[in-house]
């Protein structure tokens, strides 16, 4: 009897503390934020009732909060029409670094949430390029050190640029709900230092329907231009409405909101968009478009003073002419990767024959961002890698590592010419589940329907591949060989991604902070320390 009562007074002990728990409020930012001073945010309390303003505190270190953001904030009586309040503070910002307890009370339950707000040293940086391999894991960059340098007797015949670099760090992925994330929430870390949930960018992704309403945080293209006067660059060769790209802009609780996130686009303004994703910028009626309105956005933008390009010549001749802000669309999907642009003519090739290579794309955004006195952020990806990659179309992938590798060097060759003002990071959003595994045997005329387990070759037997050697670019002209890489994927209809770290490389000013393990917010801070961006002096004086 004394041990069913026991349990029974256990279970009346977990039954109070969980409804306890089911009472207490939501502050948005959560528990544990790091906060960049003079950033911009927005303070959410969800209460799980319908709350007496009179009972209603929330405080700062014991101040209200009226009093350390100097004004109030809108207090939602039913948020959602439901039996629920919200109070709501858009654009707060907090000047002097520190601890703050923020504290939320209804007058029955209450909450508290803790946010370290930070400063930075002065400006070290006159340009930021982020480098983002989507989904580039370590067995793509071992594949193209071998693919592009070559090897013989275990040796490669150098080294990537990516890795060549004096520091590196390997960073944690997890994002505020999971610890497999995705491209959203994860390049949304490394462009705002908050984190958040899957499919959410620039938000905390509250508890409303809208996916347009919840609590933002201002995003590394935002607060350059607003506090240094920087210009901005955004770099793809997915659509450039996808994940990575739209995190640099974007403030939305859904990245599939395409529509809207060209809107963001256009009110952000950066100097320089390239990438696919042209459906989404054409009006309803137009051929190939995908918006449900009417809304022409390659005219907005063209009105707005950019230069519009479509191909390669259009792009080389757009930098020769000298135009300022400029936007290329390539695709109206996904650009195509190097191995069917080059090589196979697959994918839309066929349709879409003269798109540019990251090369040239990261050359003209160079050329355009170079041209503003105070400085630049330039964020690159390659985001095929990605999306390669889920479908277990490796060489394709491998290929496109090899064209990031391309485009690192070139930008480490720009900055080194200019005496290495600029702090350069090549990083992946997150890796996936592969691994390289050893060679595997591709003839046809050798019993082509043995299964793969029988064609893997492992430990010594695996040898090396016999790819042809590299062109100057680093390519193998073909990948039709009999002994291929065996990159293998542990999910057998499809790649997926892990919750492995990722590694981050990185040179110039600033690069020194990258070492040992971080987490992926961290590479927000160490860009916005390298450009001095929570110094007063520094800001102040917009250089």
């Amino acid at each position: 009897m004394r041990a069913i009562a026991a349990a029974l007074g256990m279970a009346s002990l977990m039954a109070s503390l969980i409804a306890g728990s089911a009472q207490a409020q939501t502050i948005y930012p959560i528990d544990r934020a790091e906060i960049l001073a003079g950033s911009r945010f927005d303070l959410k309390v969800e209460f799980p009732g319908l709350v007496d303003p009179a009972r209603l505190s929330v405080t700062l270190n014991g101040k209200p909060y009226r009093e350390v953001f100097g004004r109030d904030g809108t207090l939602i009586e039913r948020e959602a029409g439901l039996e629920q309040s919200a109070l709501v503070l858009r654009d707060a910002e907090l000047a002097a670094p520190g601890r703050y307890v923020v504290r939320a009370s209804d007058g029955v339950h209450s909450a508290d949430v803790s946010w370290t707000v930070y400063g930075t040293g002065p400006r070290r940086a006159k340009n930021v390029i982020l480098f983002v391999g989507d989904g580039l894991s370590l067995a793509h960059r071992v594949a193209a050190r071998i693919l592009s340098k070559g090897m013989k007797e275990g040796k490669a015949h150098g080294r990537l640029a990516i890795d060549d670099m004096p520091h590196m760090a390997l960073v944690a992925t997890a994002g505020s709900d999971s610890i497999i994330t995705d491209s959203a929430n994860s390049a949304s870390a490394y462009a705002t230092g908050h984190k958040t949930a899957s499919g959410a960018m620039g938000v905390y992704a509250d508890r409303t329907r809208d996916p347009f309403d919840d609590p933002r945080v201002e995003t590394i293209a935002s607060l350059v231009k607003r506090r240094l006067g920087l210009a901005v660059g955004v770099v793809t060769d997915t659509e450039i409405q996808d994940a990575t790209p739209a995190a640099m802009v974007s403030h939305t609780r859904l990245r599939r909101e395409y529509d809207r996130i060209v809107e963001h686009f256009f009110a952000a303004r950066p100097d320089v968009i390239l990438g696919g994703g042209l459906a989404n910028f054409l009006p309803k009626d137009a051929a190939g478009s995908k918006r449900k309105d009417e809304q022409d956005f390659v005219a907005r933008f063209r009105d707005a003073g950019y230069a519009y390009v479509t191909t390669a010549a259009e792009l080389a001749a757009a930098k020769a002419a000298n135009n300022g802000k400029l936007l290329g669309l390539f695709n109206l999907g996904n650009m195509d990767g190097v191995l069917d642009r080059r090589f196979l003519k697959g994918g839309t090739v066929e349709r879409f024959p003269d798109q540019p290579d990251l090369t040239e794309q990261l050359g003209a955004a160079l050329d355009v961002l170079s041209r503003n006195q105070a400085g630049f952020f330039l964020m690159v990806e390659a985001g095929m890698i990605d999306k390669y990659s889920h479908g277990l179309e490796m060489e394709r992938a491998v290929y496109d590592t090899i064209m990031l590798d391309n485009a690192v060097k070139q930008a480490r060759d720009w900055a080194g010419a200019r005496g290495d003002d600029t702090l350069i990071l090549v990083i992946a959003d997150h890796s996936h589940n592969i691994g390289l595994a050893g060679t595997v045997d591709h003839d046809p005329d050798r019993k082509p329907d043995r299964p793969l387990h029988e064609r893997v070759r492992i430990y010594a037997r695996a040898g090396f591949p016999n790819y042809p050697a590299p062109d100057a670019a680093g390519y193998p002209p073909s990948v039709d060989v009999s002994r291929r890489l065996a990159i293998l994927s542990s999910t057998p209809r499809g790649s997926v991604h892990s919750a492995e770290d990722v590694i981050l490389t990185a040179t110039g000013p600033g690069s020194e902070r990258v070492r040992g393990q971080l987490d992926n917010t961290e590479v927000f801070r160490v860009m916005v320390e390298a450009l001095g961006l929570g110094d007063p002096t520094t800001t102040a004086q917009g250089r």
